[in-house]
This record gives structure tokens, C-alpha cells and sequence, in this order.
């Protein structure tokens, strides 16, 4: 029985990334990204995986929920290039290892204006660009940068946010260990 269940597990996943392979290849724009977010990861280890894991977790909320095809492309596509405007942000914020002050944490707000700067002259990825942009919104409105709150911060965007922050919680930060998922889920 427990070999039945780890293959139809190993079976699912593999279906899982199959599908997300065929959205990256229909994804012209993403090969150029990726060496963009490589430049990123050379400033901020951390940013390189972290994207990649937010967008295959955004996707697998998005097909949980049914969204179609095109759906599931844009959420995958804002979630992988969610922190690109990180390149904005000065190294010692950055890869602090402590808790940011207020002040640096101010700059740090700054990153979705600056991923949105980047990003907006390219017409192909105007859709995916709110995704981006308010990925930091919260329902209560406490979020930035503008502090859209319940209905007014788009699903896709929603999903984003869930997803970065169990891979955020789950995964080893410079300023603290990794929660794990167990406990990242509680």
C-alpha cells in the first residue's frame, strides 16, 4: 500500500512539473528573467530559489482554486518575478542579518515600485504587472504600497502573498532559521 501511494505521489508531481515546464516554455520572456533574477541572486543568495518556489507554490494554489490556463500563467508569472525590484534595494538592507529599522524597512516597502518600474515597458507583461505590484497588500489593509485591503487586492495577487509567506516562514532567512513546514502550516 505504501508503495501505491508513493508512486501515484511521485506520479502527481511529476505531472505537476511537466505542466509547469510547458507554461515556462510558453513563457518567451522568462529565459531573459531568469538571468536577471540570477544577477539578483549574486547580491541576495536567498532571492533566486525563493522566486522559483513561490511561483510552482502560487501555481498549485491557483489549480487548487480551478483557475484556467491563463490564470495559472499569470499568477506563475507575477509570483516568479515578484521581488525583481529587490535589485533596487541597497546590499545592507538587503542582507541584513537583523531586523530591519523602520527606516530601512521603508526602503524595503519599495521593492514592488521598483520590480513595477522595471518591468512596465514591456507590453507582454502588462497583465501580470498588479500581481507584482500589490503582492504585498493584506486583507486588513495593514499591506503596501497602497494598502488595499479585501476585496480590492485582486486574487491572483492574494495567492502570491499566501504562497510568499509560507516560503518565506518554511525556508532560512540571513535574520532567522527556517520554521519548517509543520510549523510554517500551523
Amino acid at each position: 500500500m505504501v508503495e501505491q501511494l508513493m508512486g501515484s505521489k511521485e506520479t502527481v508531481l511529476k505531472e505537476i512539473f511537466e505542466e509547469i515546464h510547458e507554461l515556462e516554455r510558453e513563457q518567451e520572456w522568462l529565459e531573459h528573467f531568469s538571468i536577471l533574477l540570477k544577477a539578483l541572486s549574486i547580491r541576495d543568495s536567498y532571492t533566486e530559489g525563493h522566486s522559483r518556489r513561490v511561483a510552482i507554490y502560487s501555481y498549485l494554489i491557483g489549480k487548487e482554486l480551478g483557475f484556467d490556463k491563463g490564470k495559472l500563467a499569470k499568477i506563475y508569472a507575477g509570483a516568479f518575478l515578484h521581488d525583481i525590484g529587490k535589485i533596487g534595494i541597497p546590499d545592507n538592507i538587503l542582507n541584513k542579518r537583523g531586523k530591519l529599522t523602520p527606516e530601512e524597512f521603508e526602503i524595503m516597502k519599495r521593492h514592488p515600485i521598483i520590480g513595477r518600474e522595471i518591468l512596465s515597458q514591456i507590453e507582454s507583461l502588462e497583465d501580470i504587472m498588479p500581481v507584482i505590484y500589490y503582492h504585498h497588500e493584506r486583507i486588513d489593509g495593514s499591506g503596501y504600497p497602497k494598502g488595499l485591503s479585501g476585496g480590492d487586492i485582486l486574487p491572483e495577487a492574494r495567492i502570491l502573498s499566501v504562497a510568499d509567506v509560507v516560503e518565506a516562514m518554511a525556508s532560512h532567512r540571513p535574520y532567522r532559521p527556517a520554521l519548517g513546514i509543520d510549523r510554517t502550516l500551523e
